[in-house]
């Protein structure tokens, strides 16, 4: 007997699903007031850590592993070092995909299943604390 295994990939609509998380992330980090800060941390376009954040996304929810192939190893943290992430820092990205998994993926329980991991991720991710 073979089971099929359905991953958060497949199961919230494969590559233009992750794109269109993807992309209305960035596109509210670059609008929102309330995401300042987090927009200052990056380079003035955002269309590499777009691309970069797709690819890695892609795999982190089962999908095909681009990020690795492309990059090797994530090691996000380190390579996240350039930029100082503090909790206002982290807040604001938090706040951005809250709203870009809210607006993209259509059902709660997969937006739960997604949001719990990120929302550690994000907290692993800062590097400093606030002045």
């Amino acid at each position: 007997m073979t089971e099929k295994v359905t991953t958060l990939y497949q199961a919230i609509g494969g590559d233009p699903a992750v794109r269109a998380l993807t992309r209305r992330f960035y596109e509210l980090m670059d609008r929102l007031p309330e995401a300042s800060n987090v927009r200052a941390v990056h380079p003035p376009s955002l269309q590499e850590s777009e691309e970069k954040f797709y690819e890695y996304m892609s795999g982190y929810l089962g999908g095909p592993p681009l990020y690795t192939d492309k990059r090797g190893h994530p090691r996000l943290r380190s390579r996240h070092f350039v930029a100082e992430i503090g909790p206002v820092e982290r807040d604001e990205w938090l706040l951005c995909f809250r709203r870009a998994l809210d607006e993209t993926i259509a059902t709660q329980a997969l937006r739960d299943l997604i949001w719990a991991p990120v929302e550690r991720l994000a907290y692993h991710m800062q590097n400093k604390e606030q002045p």
